[in-house]
């Protein structure tokens, strides 16, 4: 998911590095069997990009919830999922973060990939088609050959688009896409280039704030309902090289997860990395945050893609999870 923003690199915490024993002769960082393992690279290089998705990760990190588990996070803000991506097979980046069809697009290419966590699925109006009134598009199946801005080419926004436009009897071949930054989809409604535009949080409540933009349709619904829409990746090279390290990260990130259940502490942090005030912030519909990998469900994003020829072949996310990761 795209965003125009320039990257920033941000050290928000120091890891507690070389913790001394405790009186049982265990720490979070010695290697004996009644402490936890040693981690082989506890600086961890972590993309994010300013949306809902990564206010977990955000809080986690700002928290001091990874610093106390011994791993210290150094969080780059990445403009593009094709950036982070990029940054990750160039050694710039540990983890990057990502639509599930970024990441999926990826390992079809070739980019061998090891899942780490799933950081969002999409709730009521999380993500959608946002027009303004000026413009006469208030119902999906009003125009045979609408125009659509979306973030990226053939990525999140382009799948859930056309599967809820075909529900709604638009031909997948009429729709006529335009990438579009989302932080200048505003200009594109207002300035009549597109129809509408794909958007998902805080954007969409911008729009509203800022313009009055009305919702044509959710974009999680029918098939698309629940959709699985962002997660976190290394390189397998990097994760078979450091499992310990990523372990960790893995339960961390969950604890976080669990946390983000709390819709206020969502709302709060987004405040802080996301540039939205407190009135915008209260208004943001939020999704659901899975503590937990599951190939079953992320296979739905993969099955999709084949069905929609973004994928040539059917890709087995079971074959991306981290070692012992359940199937379900």
């Amino acid at each position: 998911m795209a965003i125009g923003a320039v990257r920033r690199t941000a050290v928000l915490l120091a890891g507690v590095l070389g913790l001394s024993a405790t009186a049982s002769g265990c720490s979070l960082m010695s290697s004996g069997s009644s402490g936890s393992p040693s981690l082989e690279h506890p600086t961890l290089r972590v993309g994010y990009e300013a949306q809902v998705d990564v206010a977990p990760l955000y809080k986690a990190v700002n928290s001091g919830l990874f610093a106390d588990a011994g791993l210290r996070i150094e969080l780059q803000q990445e403009p593009s999922d094709a950036d982070a991506i990029k940054a990750l097979s160039d050694g710039k980046l540990d983890v990057a973060f990502a639509t599930h069809v970024s990441l999926f697009k990826a390992a079809g290419a070739g980019t061998q990939l090891q899942l780490q966590g799933e950081a969002y699925q999409a709730g009521a109006n999380t993500m959608a088609l946002v027009s303004l009134p000026s413009l006469g598009y208030d119902d999906p199946s009003q125009k045979p050959s609408p125009r659509i801005a979306v973030n990226a080419p053939d990525d999140l926004g382009v799948l859930t688009t056309k599967s809820v436009l075909d529900t709604a009897g638009v031909a997948q071949n009429k729709i006529q896409f335009k990438t579009v930054p989302f932080a200048t989809m505003a200009d594109a409604l207002q300035n009549r280039e597109v129809d509408a535009a794909w958007m998902v949080e805080p954007f969409i409540t911008k729009a509203q704030k800022a313009l009055g933009a009305t919702i044509v349709t959710d974009a999680a619904r029918g098939a698309t309902l629940d959709f699985p829409i962002s997660g976190y990746a290394s390189l397998k090279k990097f994760a078979d090289g450091n499992p310990n390290t990523m372990s960790t990260f893995r339960k961390v990130l969950a604890q976080a997860q669990q946390q983000a259940s709390d819709r206020l502490q969502v709302q709060t942090v987004l405040k802080d990395y996301a540039g939205v005030d407190a009135a915008t912030a209260d208004l943001i519909s939020v999704g659901s945050f899975p503590t937990t990998l599951n190939a079953v469900r992320l296979q739905r994003v993969a099955d999709m893609m084949q069905t929609s020829q973004m994928l040539a072949n059917r890709l087995d996310v079971q074959s991306m999870m981290p070692p012992n990761e359940q199937r379900g």
